[in-house]
């Protein structure tokens, strides 16, 4: 069963709160550089949209993190996307209990998985 609208709220304003309150571009980039998060089903994906270098005109989406609730055990899953442009689980920590906590990984990034 995928995230009810009332649930979708709660995840915007937690990512707002936990995340994007941290990691928003400067005021300077952010008419080139914009932040955004995609719900599916059961999933959220974290990404960035820049221009791309050498086409300034044309834009380009950049993933961050994505993560998972898992309804029946109650906990999230953390995934990055590795070079082969897949998500893979986050080997250093697979679940978190909350979002909040899921975010704080992906935040301190320990691994230079998400931020490079």
């Amino acid at each position: 069963m995928p995230f009810t609208e009332t649930e979708i709220a709660g995840h915007i304003e937690t990512l707002e709160t936990h995340f994007w309150a941290h990691r928003r571009p400067p005021l300077h980039l952010r008419d080139k550089i914009r932040e955004g998060q995609r719900f599916n089903g059961m999933s959220i994906e974290l990404f960035f949209v820049r221009p791309l270098y050498q086409h300034p005109d044309q834009h380009v989406e950049e993933a961050i993190a994505k993560v998972r609730f898992i309804r029946s055990r109650n906990e999230w899953w953390l995934y990055w996307r590795r070079a082969d442009g897949q998500w893979h689980r986050y080997p250093p920590v697979l679940r978190t209990a909350t979002l909040e906590d899921a975010l704080q990984v992906i935040n301190q990034d320990p691994n230079g998985c998400f931020f490079g």
